[in-house]
């Protein structure tokens, strides 16, 4: 399996995306969500991607202790994976969505994540998304007091833009932030400019909702026609398609396909093996409109 680099540690070049397990219609029961998982780390996949809030309603914590029920009941070495989870999100009793940046909860949740992960310390803990009734310097203080403090080994934060990169950097110390997690796909490419900075300041960069999130990922095809034209030139899929179009972007780009069926994961693996041609990435590049 073709790997990437998330500061110190070595990852494989397309992670599981575990939202899809607890989250929507058609999340599986917990017996197929870990067979989903089993399957992932069968394959190579060395990091998994998960949150707090990634749970049905308000059961905070569930995405996280389904992915630590799956490692601890898979049958092989669980040592080389990296479990990503998140805090700053907040669910309430009807699961309706909230947001707290403040230094207080973000203690609180990445104790929570511990217990739930059922570990000492979190391999890469990102905060979720900017929370406007926070200063962003007070979070991002608490994400280094926490790896200070040996409850974290490395500090990522999603959905941020180029002025909080940089001001993670300078709060965080030199080289003390390992990844951005932003949305990035086909029909949103908004990210490019913190995709092209992260490359530059050596930060992984994980694009969330690759092919275009779960309502979309199966018309990436129909609603972006070059990625169907190649994909049909090359015998491959869409999805498969945008995923080596993802990892063409740069050496520190790991793209983090979510899934709810095994067969659906060992699919998006096969986009490691796909090099596209200059020309088709040019191609590819200008089809930015359904």
């Amino acid at each position: 399996m073709l790997q990437r680099t998330i500061g110190d540690t070595r990852v494989s070049a397309i992670g599981l995306g575990a939202m899809n397990l607890s989250m929507g219609e058609r999340a599986p029961a917990e017996p197929a969500a870990i067979a989903v998982i089993h399957a992932a780390l069968e394959a190579g996949v060395t990091l998994v991607d998960t949150a707090d809030a990634y749970a049905p309603g308000p059961d905070v914590g569930h995405n996280e202790r389904l992915v630590a029920k799956a490692l601890a009941t898979f049958g092989g070495d669980t040592s080389g994976v990296l479990v990503a989870t998140k805090g700053g999100h907040t669910r309430s009793a009807d699961g309706s969505w909230g947001l707290d940046g403040s230094a207080e909860y973000l203690r609180r949740a990445c104790e929570a994540s511990l217990k739930a992960l059922g570990t000492e310390a979190i391999g890469l803990y990102q905060h979720h998304r900017p929370d406007p009734g926070i200063p962003y310097e007070e979070t991002l203080g608490a994400l280094r007091d926490l790896r200070d403090a040996g409850k974290i080994r490395m500090v990522g934060i999603s959905n941020a833009d180029p002025d909080r990169i940089r001001m993670a950097q300078r709060i965080l110390g030199p080289g003390g932030l390992a990844a951005v997690q932003n949305e990035y796909s086909p029909r949103f490419r908004t990210s490019q400019g913190e995709l092209d900075l992260c490359g530059e300041q050596g930060i992984a960069f994980l694009p969330w909702a690759p092919l275009g999130g779960l309502r979309d990922a199966g018309e990436l095809g129909s609603r972006h026609a070059a990625f169907a034209r190649i994909a049909e030139q090359r015998g491959a899929s869409p999805q498969q398609v945008c995923l080596a179009w993802q990892l063409a972007q740069g050496d520190h780009v790991i793209p983090i396909p979510g899934s709810s069926r095994a067969a659906t994961v060992l699919a998006s693996l096969q986009a490691v093996d796909l090099v596209l041609s200059a020309e088709e990435l040019r191609t590819l590049d200008e089809d930015d409109r359904p």
